[in-house]
């Protein structure tokens, strides 16, 4: 009896859109939730205790299929200045309310957040393109891990006080719950007045809602949108600011820093570093296997991700036997798009990048590496992944490996930020430190080898706040903590107790754990 041959592109069923989940179905959803904070054509901005339509709305567009979507209200600095004032008189209130009360709200909010979990990551996916598993994950890990701080915030604020005003937060585009939802409930929780300044990429619409939900219970919590270049005299200079936390890129994070050393100023900056993998005397092929799809999810777009693997070149073989069938399991696409309009969300490894923009950079920096003499040793195909018919795909990237980019290609010494892998062969210990070190600092970092003593030694000498021996790292939560080594982070490390003492004044002469001007002191 003949085989049955595998289904071919051509004879797969055509997708559909899932039921309810089209832009205008979230919006609608918006709009009955917190009416507040939506108008029909836009979101509003928050300061003053108030919403408001201010600030120049610009058009935005999702990166799901290239249909639109809510743009920031970009505000100017003057008026953001005024929020800042305003920020502050919040705080001068809020830093004097009972523990209790401010855990109650706290409390409240966290219940909110749960109640609306499905919208929240509706949003998410539409706005920045996360499948539904992570999107509901962003919003879990905000929701459980501001609960650990509202269970036991007493013994870590014993003898601390809130900062002298609001902590600003001026966060990238990836996790707007996660990271900067739960930032801002922490920092509110221990006394302070929030700030936060909406992604310019996206994501406005899911942290509008967040922060409606709060404000409800009585968070003083202001949200401005606005570039970076209009704003920053306000949110990073100006005087009322008690606090800087700041996540994104180098470029963005060295100006921050240099205006936070100069003014003196309380300062969390989360910046990119190349994490890299490094193999060395390894056998365990299965497990390593077992971790590439997962290194995969959200198509790279993590903090913590690894798009560098360091390989002893007498393994690169069993390497490649190891990484390759692997990598072929990937599933991409459209990540709401279904063989039946009822049936489940599918599950993705990753959707498309940020933006189409996006999407073009990593394209030419890949044809560009490999014009320089970069191999490339695997390359996804369009004709593989879940798409609508007719729908825009630019702003999707197909997993790429490439073997050895060349030193003038960013992809030899910076973070791609998408899903594109690279690999450097090394023969020597020396050799492997020094490719796993390549940017000055990283936030992870994995070495995968079968010797503990060998982990032992060499794993100190690998310039990353957090070593993985043969698994991998991630941010954490709760009580585990995190920072970054060299330029990959600069002010007070956070996660667990540290997060809280970051935007909190301590005894005379205390010197926090992290990355300053005149020390680095790790916990």
């Amino acid at each position: 009896m003949a085989p049955t041959p595998s289904p071919t592109p051509s004879s797969a069923p055509t997708l559909t859109l899932k039921a309810g989940t089209a832009w205008a179905d979230a919006w609608r959803r918006c709009l009955a939730v917190a009416p507040e904070a939506f108008r029909d054509d836009r979101v509003l901005n928050l300061w003053g205790a108030a919403w408001r339509a201010d600030g120049r709305a610009l058009p935005a567009t999702s990166p799901v299929d290239g249909g639109p979507v809510a743009g920031p209200p970009r505000l100017d600095g003057a008026t953001a200045h005024r929020a800042v004032r305003a920020a502050l008189d919040h705080h001068r209130a809020w830093r004097h309310v009972p523990l209790e009360e401010r855990r109650a709200r706290v409390a409240a909010t966290l219940d909110a957040l749960t109640e609306h979990r499905e919208l929240l990551a509706l949003l998410l996916v539409r706005e920045i393109g996360k499948p539904w598993r992570l999107a509901q994950a962003d919003v879990d890990r905000a929701v459980d891990g501001v609960r650990w701080y509202v269970d036991g915030i007493e013994p870590i604020l014993a003898d601390r006080v809130p900062l002298d005003g609001p902590v600003s937060n001026i966060a990238s585009w990836n996790y707007p719950m996660s990271v900067l939802v739960h930032a801002l409930l922490v920092q509110a929780l221990a006394g302070n007045a929030v700030i936060a300044k909406t992604p310019t990429d996206g994501g406005v619409a899911c942290l509008t809602l967040a922060c409606a939900l709060a404000a409800r219970e009585g968070i003083p919590v202001t949200l401005v949108s606005g570039g970076g270049r209009e704003l920053s005299q306000a949110l990073v200079r100006a005087p009322e600011i008690g606090c800087v936390s700041f996540v994104g890129g180098r470029d963005t994070g060295a100006a921050v820093a240099t205006a936070v050393a100069d003014l003196g100023k309380r300062h969390v900056l989360e910046q990119e570093g190349l994490n890299t993998w490094g193999i060395w005397n390894h056998t365990d092929w299965d497990t390593l296997t077992a971790a590439i799809p997962r290194l995969f999810d959200y198509g790279k777009q993590r903090c913590t991700a690894y798009p560098r693997f360091v390989v002893q070149r007498d393994l690169f073989d069993e390497f490649l036997a190891a990484y390759l069938p692997a990598v072929r399991t990937l599933r991409v696409g459209h990540p709401l798009a279904v063989e039946r309009p009822d049936d489940p969300y599918p599950r993705l490894d990753f959707g498309p990048v940020i933006n189409a923009a996006k999407a073009k950079e990593l394209h030419d920096q890949v044809a560009e590496a490999i014009d320089r003499g970069a191999v490339p040793l695997y390359r996804g195909s369009p004709a593989d992944a879940r798409f609508l018919p007719g729908q825009d795909t630019t702003a999707y990237v197909q997993p790429v490996t490439l073997l050895n980019p060349p030193p003038s290609s960013p992809l030899h010494h910076a973070e791609p930020f998408g899903p594109v892998d690279t690999i450097v062969l090394v023969d020597t210990e020396a050799e492997l430190l020094a490719a796993m070190n390549a940017s000055n600092g990283a936030l992870v970092a994995t070495l995968s080898t079968d010797d503990e003593a060998t982990y032992d030694r060499l794993a100190p000498q690998i310039r990353a706040f957090k070593v993985g021996h043969g698994k991998p790292r991630s941010r954490g939560d709760r009580d585990e903590l995190f920072g970054g080594f060299g330029a990959s982070w600069r002010g007070a490390f956070v996660g667990g107790d540290l997060l809280v003492r970051a935007v909190t004044q301590g005894p005379a002469g205390e010197r926090l754990p992290g990355n300053f001007p005149e020390y680095h002191l790790m916990p």
